[in-house]
């Protein structure tokens, strides 16, 4: 924590001096016998500085879970269930070591993953749903996506490959605030040393303006495209040797993440339907000058950390330290959705407010953009088409968060 410098007290002795003069001096006044010099009671010793204990944070509004009915679930009857099985049972490889969730993990085990009417009678038997209300009392939030990209790079600076991908900065010190506030757990608070004190670390524009030096992870030939990476979380950067390796989300430096979509359409740029991935690397296009201007809206950095790709069919890990499943794992706000947790959503596809998407979800993520109880970020996978729709992919949902009847 923060360590502040306190002034210590200084005695000063004052020593006043009466001047007078006149033609004839008064006669002195009689001489009094001198008297003990007053006793001066010692000074302590001078105490160093304590830490300052800031005031506990207040923890943000908690989303309201009504129970509900599976015949509640819009399209819960139409979804194939078999599909969101893996995910689910790689949820269960971290969640089963709750006392919640034990006995359903375990009896999971026992399921024919191949039978669509062995999976839904388990999870109708197993779980209850809850409607999610945020803490204003809305039922429906933003539904946004989000995909794998792929980078072209280099472990090398030179050529094409201008632009620096960055590992966690060796001088970025992370402070655990649920060690002092255990109501505060999973939030970390990142600066770096400035003399004796933690002072807040640099936001992009600072970063970009000076580097920072050997922390190069690699070198890419598109800054959009590394914006971009930083923004999904994680990628694949194909080397120019042929080597593919995926970049995982590892650290970022503390700051606010800030949508610089949101920032083009308050200055008037672009409207909230332009305001896509799309729209905006098109709006970077027209205006090249303005291009660090813009991504240093957004003060939050992204490090990162490579990884083999031993298999490139399986997904990146997210925040559950499982890979997540396309298109069958979700971001949430770990504030107020339980991570590992089923979570059934009820929304529609990118651009088509007609075509219901209605599927059972595990949230296996998080992200800086996530923020609220209603509020979802659907993974669609790796490739080009992966990359389209969750360009496009701005809906308004509702979710039900599925819980072990144990939990209750």
């Amino acid at each position: 924590m923060f360590l502040t410098r306190r002034s210590l007290p200084v005695c000063v002795s004052a020593v006043a001096l009466m001047l007078a003069g006149c033609v004839t001096p008064p006669p002195p006044p009689p001489v009094k016998p001198p008297q003990p010099a007053p006793t001066v009671p010692a000074q302590p010793p001078a105490q160093p500085p304590q830490p300052t204990v800031p005031a506990t944070p207040a923890p943000p509004a908690k989303a309201e879970f009504i129970p509900a009915r599976f015949a509640d679930l819009p399209g819960w009857n139409r979804d194939d269930l078999r599909a969101a099985w893996p995910a689910f049972m790689l949820s269960c490889s971290k969640m089963a070591g709750s006392a919640d969730w034990k006995e359903p993990c375990a009896i999971a085990k026992t399921v024919d993953a191949n039978s669509e009417s062995a999976i839904r009678l388990y999870f109708e038997s197993f779980f209850d749903p809850h409607q999610v209300i945020g803490p204003d009392g809305a039922d429906n939030g933003l539904i946004t996506g989000y995909y794998e990209p792929l980078l072209r790079g280099s472990r090398k600076r030179g050529g094409p490959y201008q632009t620096p991908l960055y590992k966690v900065p060796d001088d970025m010190v992370i402070i655990d605030l649920g060690s002092v506030y255990p109501e505060l757990a999973n939030k970390r608070v990142r600066g770096r040393l400035k003399g004796k004190r933690v002072v807040p670390y640099p936001a992009r524009d600072e970063i970009s303006k000076s580097g920072l030096p050997g922390n190069e992870l690699l070198w890419v030939d598109d800054a959009v495209e590394a914006f971009f990476l930083e923004v999904q979380g994680s990628g694949r950067v194909q080397m120019a040797d042929g080597e593919t390796v995926r970049v995982a989300y590892a650290d970022q430096n503390g700051r606010p993440y800030q949508s610089i979509g949101k920032w083009l359409v308050q200055k008037g740029e672009l409207t909230i339907e332009q305001a896509t991935a799309q729209g905006i690397k098109a709006w970077i296009d027209g205006h090249p000058t303005r291009q660090q201007e813009l991504f240093n809206a957004n003060p939050s950095y992204v490090f990162f950390k490579e990884e083999k790709l031993p298999d490139p069919k399986v997904g990146p890990k997210g925040t559950l330290n499982v890979p997540l499943t396309p298109q069958r794992s979700v971001a949430i706000d770990r504030n107020q959705l339980p991570l590992g947790a089923p979570v059934y959503l009820n929304t529609t596809l990118p651009g088509d407010d007609e075509m219901p998407l209605q599927r059972l979800m595990m949230a296996q993520d998080t992200g800086g953009a996530i923020k609220g109880a209603v509020r979802l970020d659907f993974f669609f996978g790796f490739g080009a088409e992966a990359a389209d729709l969750a360009g496009r992919m701005k809906q308004r949902g509702n979710i039900w968060v599925l819980l072990p009847k144990l939990a209750r």
